[in-house]
């Protein structure tokens, strides 16, 4: 049986966004129903629409997402009816050469649901990340539900399903913050505050937030930023410099996604200080540094993908902080929308208005 549910629909390069029908089917083998009821507007799902990802038009947008179970396919153990669960776009595979050495972070072979969900004349849709959530209900592959605890409430649950997991992830996984460090984040959107906000829970000691807007310095401080650097006004590296006793941090996020904010982040490390990135570039963007600086400063450059999270992992970990008060992920919520508004959350997200707008069903 098909279900018709409400779907917001990308139909064509940097066209708006359109509120539709869509077609949902029942779950084949492997694949969960989820009634949707909280999704993040994510920048990612703009970049679907301005077909910075791909051309596979029509998407159903929509990604960063919290609901619960409502059936699943044959053989699906993993979840069952009833379960609250948060959406992850990275259903490791198990198969794959890093799931067999134990590093399933790295897993590249993401298993997602076949595209069946379709437009009312049965235009097949293309899922945004293989989830689709701007909508009431959606199908997905099982293995990218994660059961979380129910007594937290979906609008901040969703938010781990990718931006705030990146930048999180970024600071306590990819680069292994610990208590001592020096960190500085360039970029202090919502992934960068996330960032912020896990090298604080790292114990970092000192955390420097960069940013040109001060609106977005004003938010790094309440995430845990101890010092702030509008680099409009002042050059970042010298002022990470002089905030690290002169000799850089110990590590360097960034969360922009640009080849000068690459290269501030390069040299604002300290010797053999750790540069990772988060934040996501074009395809034309080309970085270009010294070798020798390459080779003399040593340390490590990094990307970090998803936060390099194990969704099984770090979803109940997560949620279990914020539970105990310790995890201020309310903080990132700066307004709750319904799915007719998701055109106007993209513009007041290219104006930097907001951390997260977030759709509740």
């Amino acid at each position: 049986m098909t279900i018709s549910v409400r779907g917001v629909v990308a139909r064509g390069k940097g066209e708006p966004v359109e509120l539709t029908t869509v077609l949902v089917p029942e779950p084949g083998p492997g694949e969960a129903l989820v009634a949707v009821q909280a999704c993040g507007v994510c920048h990612t799902d703009l970049h679907y629409r301005e077909g910075g990802i791909g051309a596979d038009f029509p998407y159903l947008l929509g990604h960063e997402a919290a609901g619960v179970v409502e059936a699943v396919g044959p053989d699906v153990t993993d979840v069952r009816p009833g379960d609250f669960v948060i959406l992850n776009w990275r259903a490791v595979c198990g198969q794959c050469r890093a799931c067999r050495r134990g590093r399933p972070w790295y897993c590249f072979a993401t298993h997602n649901a076949t595209q069946k969900m379709t437009l009312a004349d049965g235009t097949t849709l293309s899922a945004a990340l293989g989830i689709g959530a701007f909508a009431d209900l959606t199908l997905v592959a099982s293995g990218q539900c994660t059961p979380v605890n129910p007594a937290i409430k979906p609008e901040v649950a969703g938010l781990l399903g990718c931006g705030i997991m990146a930048g999180l992830g970024a600071a306590l996984n990819t680069a292994g913050v610990s208590r001592g460090d020096t960190v500085a984040v360039i970029g202090c959107g919502g992934v960068g505050d996330a960032a912020i906000l896990g090298a604080s829970l790292a114990g970092a000691r000192t955390i420097i937030g960069v940013d040109i807007d001060d609106r977005k310095l004003e938010w790094a401080r309440q995430f845990g930023a101890t010092h702030v650097v509008n680099s409009r006004e002042a050059d970042p590296v010298a002022e990470i410099q002089a905030l690290t006793g002169g000799n850089g941090a110990d590590v360097v996020i960034e969360a922009v996604g640009r080849p000068d904010t690459y290269r501030q982040a390069f040299y604002a490390r300290d010797l053999a200080g750790t540069l990772v990135q988060v934040g996501v570039p074009t395809p034309d963007m080309r970085i270009e540094l010294p070798l020798l600086d390459l080779f003399g400063r040593g340390g490590a450059l990094k990307s970090s993908w998803y936060g390099d999270c194990l969704p099984e992992r770090d979803f109940p970990m997560l949620t279990g902080l914020y539970l105990q008060g310790r995890l201020p992920l309310e903080k990132f919520v700066s307004e709750t929308i319904t799915l007719d508004g998701i055109e106007e959350s993209f513009a007041k997200m290219q104006h930097g208005e907001v951390l997260r707008s977030v759709v509740k069903f």
